[in-house]
């Protein structure tokens, strides 16, 4: 079975669907009876600026870890913004729709929420007759729309019937999470050949690991109980609710980690420096092999998304990464991503953006020794059961029989 794959994102990127699609990609190609190919971009998320060793160019062929990588030109835009993105993104669904016609393949996978390249993938199983597979990482345009990113209804309606033809078309679509199964059933697409996948945890990089006291010493939190947000910093998030939560904490002992980048992080930068907060230290995007080490400086892991019934259908993927190197989580989103964390003990959760509820249940997590001991051993419980070796074969299994009954 030769697989193509469509995605914007791809190593050296660090963004989730890089990581997810990589992990996946290099798992199913120790299948001998499976080849891959990848069409993505030159590597330049979150800023719109191609990577060091890399040039924009119409088209380059490279192997990564055994995989087939084409990289095609794309217009590059910053993370932020919405007509530039959406040139970036219609770029990359013109380009790989292009270069894809040319690829030898049996069936196509594309990755949302970059929503053009669903059209990419969709216009070559037509074109060449080959089946296709819709992973569903994120319910666009709904999300955009909830985020004020685009206010239009009208465009939000044209959009979503796209989106819905979309989902009728595929032969196989695989959400990340189950309420996005929900979702879809209740908006009239068969269930029948929906079936999730979640994210999950790289056990190769990410794992139990002891404090790193030199990198904390040269962030001068040797003494510190520290919180860890790490990943993107965007309008979802609600980061601008958490600093200023942090205003109200007393304790001096706490201090905050940021590790990356986003569309909203000058804002938050810019808040810490209104309010001359001195408990927080932000640092850059880091490699994913670097992150176990900031992670292992943390005390307790944070992960927040603003409030809103949206949210509650996303498990965002930081969480199984925090919990596999064993730090309990301080989890501020509803609904299936509280549902876990509830059954594996593996943490708190507080209400997003309820300022009482956050400080409450992060005192309880920093001053409750017992609890703490027995949320770091429900983290390392649901990264076993998590972890992306066996998603990735189940994936394979579904496409694998998508294939066959397509024949």
């Amino acid at each position: 079975m030769r697989i193509l794959f469509l995605t914007d994102n791809f190593p050296p990127e660090v963004a989730t669907a890089a990581t997810r699609t990589f992990n996946h990609c290099e798992e199913w190609i120790k299948d001998k009876n499976t080849d891959v190919t990848i069409i993505t971009s030159f590597p330049n998320f979150p800023f719109g600026k191609v990577y060091k060793g890399y040039k924009n160019k119409l088209y380059q062929k490279e192997t990564i870890s055994g995989l087939n990588v084409i990289r095609v030109w794309t217009y590059m835009a910053e993370n932020t913004g919405v007509l530039k993105r959406i040139i970036d993104q219609f770029s990359f669904a013109l380009t790989s729709f292009f270069f894809g016609l040319f690829q030898k393949y049996d069936i196509i996978v594309a990755t949302s929420p970059q929503f053009f390249t669903i059209w990419s993938a969709f216009l070559l199983s037509k074109i060449k007759r080959k089946p296709w597979v819709f992973e569903l990482r994120d319910i666009w345009p709904e999300s955009i729309y909830t985020l004020g990113v685009i206010k239009n209804k009208k465009i939000i309606s044209f959009l979503e019937k796209i989106e819905l033809y979309l989902y009728k078309d595929a032969n196989l679509i695989i959400p990340v999470t189950n309420a996005f199964k929900d979702n879809l059933v209740k908006r009239g697409i068969d269930s029948s050949k929906i079936y999730p996948i979640t994210n999950g945890v790289n056990s190769k990089i990410f794992y139990s690991k002891d404090r790193n006291h030199n990198l904390a010493r040269k962030l001068n939190l040797s003494n510190k109980f520290v919180v860890g947000y790490i990943g993107t910093h965007g309008i979802a998030h609600g980061l601008d609710f958490i600093i200023e939560t942090i205003r109200d904490i007393e304790d001096d002992s706490i201090h905050f980690l940021f590790v990356g980048d986003g569309s909203e992080k000058k804002n938050i930068k810019a808040l810490v420096y209104k309010y001359d907060l001195k408990n927080i230290t932000f640092i850059d995007t880091v490699s994913e092999e670097k992150v176990v080490e900031y992670i292992s400086v943390c005390d307790i892991s944070l992960i927040c998304l603003k409030r809103n019934d949206t949210f509650k259908s996303v498990i965002p993927s930081k969480m199984f990464n925090m919990a596999a190197v064993g730090r309990p989580i301080l989890l501020g989103v509803e609904g299936e991503s509280k549902d876990i964390l509830i059954k594996y003990n593996a943490g708190l959760s507080f209400v997003p953006e309820n300022k009482e509820s956050f400080i409450s249940q992060l005192l309880e997590l920093k001053n409750n020794k017992d609890l703490y001991s027995s949320t770091k051993k429900g983290c390392r419980k649901l990264a076993e059961d998590f972890d992306r070796k066996r998603l990735a074969t189940n994936m394979l299994t579904l496409i694998n029989n998508t294939f066959i009954s397509n024949r």
